[in-house]
């Protein structure tokens, strides 16, 4: 079966398409190069069958005049060729080699875009949020009081450095979730955490369930495991408890992935009484549940505590957490949270990854975490302004578009009215603003009309961004 019948996973592969030869050139030929490069690099083979005219156009949001050049192009140079009944295949030309194997595209932009030239674009696949104003102060405090002892020990703490393990466990007993220091291991970031969970607790073939929606980073690392997703709907309370007992008693999954505050990308803070019910679910059926509060910024007083405070003696529940929300995404330090046996365990799984996240990184957070609640508020405050500003603007500017105020977190999970958010992503691209559609957090298409729209910009970019996303609105309505 051809992988590239339907448009749209050509445009996966083709990526960001108009910036080919700096965005000057006319539409066909930036789409005939980027198709050219892709066949160069290896990501398109000798014998694949590219979409119908019709199909890339939609898929696109281009003429279907502009597809045909682009083909009538590539026939030219010998990279493709047409004939009637079996469609338009690429061609592999006469002592061509590929300069690579193809690359390894995921459905999460933030991936793909960290290896590519972000240009002009204003993208939408992450918050982007400076450091916290205490990290300078705790920087130097550092250097001066922490670091000859630092560099007087070997530097290799897999399990994380017993002083930020203290910390992390002293956090999340505040949170209400009681935590020893053995229970904690450190990671680079939550992205290492939820990895390392897979390697340990899933195998190709196997049953993962999550929200639907969900992060596409998390999901991106389950298919990579070729593991099987279940998608489970969300209400204003969390996911569903209804549906997650029907998924488990039909599937019987071997792993729950849930994010319980401020959940990404809609914004909902679970209920206390859903925590509650996930965790009776988890031991009734014998399955881990991850919980990841990655997006925890200022989490208001009396916030629910995590799910594994609600867990019963033997289910297995391990909670996630990091610093790039509250303090700063350059300070890649993570944490697991589970029973003293699964901590062991992990911190097995980590010294194989890399021995251990970097020592400094994890002093200075150490000396940030006492001081997480402040920063969290701090962040918040920032956040619900710029909530303000960016609700104001797009009432304005795009009043069709519809959304729910999230509970908290740093984006708005937007509706597009009668609009594949994959169509609309690749004229929003064209206008410089890099879109997340609704699909790349859902596979089951539920939700193809939705974008997330991280409201963190500066007032300058957000206005920007939001003039760039109404001109994109208005070409593709007409």
């Amino acid at each position: 079966m051809d992988r590239l019948t339907d448009g749209s996973d050509l445009v996966d592969v083709l990526g960001d398409w108009t910036s080919t030869s700096g965005g000057r050139a006319p539409l066909y030929r930036r789409l005939a190069e980027a198709v050219r490069r892709a066949i160069h690099a290896g990501d398109l083979h000798a014998g694949e069958r590219l979409p119908s005219e019709r199909d890339l156009a939609r898929a696109l949001a281009v003429s279907r005049a502009t597809v045909v050049s682009a083909y009538d192009e590539l026939r030219s140079i010998g990279l493709v060729d047409s004939r009637r009944g079996s469609g338009t295949r690429v061609v592999r030309p006469p002592n061509f080699r590929p300069s690579g194997d193809g690359r390894l595209r995921a459905a999460n932009p933030i991936i793909n875009r960290a290896s590519e030239h972000p240009g002009d674009v204003i993208s939408l696949a992450r918050a982007i949020d400076p450091g916290a104003p205490h990290l300078r102060g705790a920087l130097l405090d550092l250097v001066h009081a922490d670091l000859p002892a630092l560099l007087a020990g070997s530097g290799y703490h897999p399990a994380g450095l017993p002083e930020l393990r203290q910390a992390v466990a002293s956090y999340l007993t505040a949170t209400g979730l009681q935590t020893e220091p053995k229970q904690v291991v450190i990671t680079t970031g939550a992205q290492q955490a939820i990895g390392l969970i897979t390697q340990m607790y899933l195998r190709r073939g196997w049953t993962a369930v999550v929200e639907s929606p969900s992060w596409p980073g998390c999901l991106d690392v389950f298919r990579a495991t070729g593991v099987r997703l279940v998608g489970v709907e969300l209400d204003a309370e969390g996911i569903r408890a209804d549906l997650l007992a029907k998924a488990m008693a039909e599937h019987g999954p071997d792993l729950l992935y849930v994010m319980p505050t401020y959940h990404n990308p809609t914004g909902v803070l679970m209920s206390a009484n859903r925590r509650r019910r996930i965790a009776e679910l988890a031991a009734r059926y014998a399955v881990p549940v991850v919980e990841d509060h990655a997006y925890t910024v200022g989490a208001a007083e009396g916030a629910p505590p995590p799910i594994g405070a609600f867990a019963s003696t033997g289910a297995e529940v391990l909670t996630v957490g990091s610093l790039a929300k509250s303090v700063w995404a350059g300070l890649r330090i993570g944490w697991v949270r589970g029973s003293i046996e699964t901590a062991e365990r992990l911190a097995r799984h980590k010294a194989l990854a890399d021995l251990g996240s970097p020592i400094l990184d994890q002093a200075l957070a150490a000396r940030l975490l006492p001081q997480l609640a402040e920063l969290g508020a701090t962040r918040a405050m920032e956040l619900r302004e710029r909530l303000g500003r960016a609700r104001e603007l797009l009432t304005q500017y795009i009043p069709e578009w519809r959304w729910r105020t999230p509970d908290g977190g740093s984006a708005l999970w937007i509706e597009l009215p009668n609009t594949d958010a994959r169509v609309f992503a690749q004229v929003a691209l064209r206008h410089g603003v890099e879109v997340v559609p609704g699909a790349a957090t859902d596979p089951t298409g539920a939700h193809d009309n939705f974008i997330r729209f991280p409201f963190g910009f500066q007032d300058e970019t957000l206005t920007e961004l939001v003039h760039r996303l109404s001109r994109a609105w208005g070409e593709s309505r007409r």
